[in-house]
């Protein structure tokens, strides 16, 4: 995989003001576990390796057991694995994600406000749409993901 352009410092306000919104995410109040599990399913869906792997890192180093990492893509036959806020943050990832597709229809936010007092709900989703923007940086510019980058140093 060959990078095509460095964003971040093409246009670095740009990316200082997606930083801004990922600072307050980490503050916001909602676990951080949750909200890179929410990262990672959500860069899964859009096929960006470079978030993949950064999430998946993230994730084992907070202490995420490697048997719940790798279910994260079929959360939904994974049973009790995930937490009842877990899946409905997952569920929600993935309508808001596949937003074109879903329509993002009145259960699916039934199910995500019962779990989630407005606040979250709105944290929830700043951070989805966040990671759907990255992720097409991600893609479009094809950030390497550091498993490629230390390969390739050899």
């Amino acid at each position: 995989m060959t990078a095509r352009l460095d964003y971040a410092s093409a246009s670095p306000d740009g990316y200082k003001a997606f930083g801004a919104v990922y600072a307050y995410l980490q503050k916001c109040g909602l676990p951080k576990a949750l909200i890179d599990l929410v990262y990672l399913r959500v860069s899964q869906i859009n096929g960006c390796a470079y978030c993949i792997d950064m999430h998946s890192r993230d994730l084992i180093k907070s202490g995420l057991a490697v048997d719940k990492l790798v279910l994260v893509p079929v959360w939904h036959e994974a049973g009790s694995v995930f937490s009842s806020r877990e899946r409905a943050a997952l569920a929600w990832a993935e309508t808001v994600t596949r937003v074109s597709e879903t329509g993002v229809p009145d259960e699916d936010y039934a199910a995500a406000a019962a779990a989630f007092s407005a606040k979250e709900l709105a944290d929830l989703t700043y951070a989805i749409g966040l990671m759907n923007a990255f992720n097409r940086l991600g893609v479009s510019f094809r950030a390497t993901p550091a498993a490629v980058a230390a390969v390739e140093k050899g």
